[in-house]
């Protein structure tokens, strides 16, 4: 793993920062546990995979205006239970189930055991950071801060400029808040195709944190496996 002068780096927030998966399918289960009685472990993983890998196609008609970003759970969610033969109908029933999850989700949103070793290093270096996030801006500044994730003060939402990664000019943005240029900004983040390949045709050095150690062919980017791979970048 190979930079020139690192002057600022810039997260992804959602499975790089925070265990979003973890926070959602916690809660999702915890939620629809009277709809799915004596499901067992196995089912439990197919139904969380179903809403956070296998509906992401919502989220992405979210992004382009056409749902709101709760509509977008809900469908996710029918489409979870859906495969298990249960029909969240419309109404008071999925009023009820989408507000418990509102509720429930974000009490379990924690930052990965890797995120604050680097972070320190970052600040014992003088060097600044930041996120940039394909969410909105306050709803992602709340999750950090109720994360304990305060001190990412610079953060970039899909409506900061009112555009999503890959578009460059959401990544250039973040290193604007920062103070940097793009050839000497980092952007981290565990999607490889909106943070590692789309920071790096805006010009920064994308690594893609693949903690899933996927295997991907003709991928010849930088590729880590943990935050704490980076570490040695900022050690002095």
């Amino acid at each position: 793993m190979r930079f020139g002068v690192v002057r600022g780096v810039l997260f992804d927030i959602d499975d790089t920062l925070v265990d979003l998966e973890y926070s959602m399918t916690t809660a999702l289960r915890e939620v629809s546990e009277h709809l799915l009685p004596g499901l067992d472990q196995a089912g439990w993983e197919r139904f969380g995979r179903i809403f956070t890998h296998e509906t992401t196609h919502y989220y992405d008609r979210y992004l382009a205006g056409e749902i709101t970003f709760n509509e977008q759970r809900l469908l996710r969610g029918r489409a979870a239970l859906g495969h298990f033969g249960v029909d969240l109908s419309d109404g008071e029933e999925s009023h009820q189930w989408l507000t418990a999850y509102m509720e429930k989700q974000p009490a379990y949103v924690k930052p990965f055991p890797d995120v604050a070793p680097l972070l320190d290093a970052l600040d014992r270096a003088g060097i600044p950071y930041g996120a940039v996030s394909n969410n909105v801006h306050d709803y992602q500044r709340a999750k950090l801060d109720g994360a304990g994730l305060e001190r990412v003060k610079h953060l970039v939402g899909t409506d900061t400029l009112g555009v999503a990664k890959p578009d460059p000019a959401i990544y250039l943005e973040g290193v604007r808040l920062l103070g940097t240029s793009p050839a000497e900004t980092l952007y981290v983040g565990d999607n490889r195709l909106l943070d590692a390949e789309g920071s790096t045709a805006a010009g920064l050095a994308g690594v893609w944190l693949n903690r899933a150690g996927e295997v991907v062919e003709g991928f010849d980017g930088t590729a880590v496996s943990t935050l704490a791979d980076l570490l040695p970048l900022f050690l002095r």
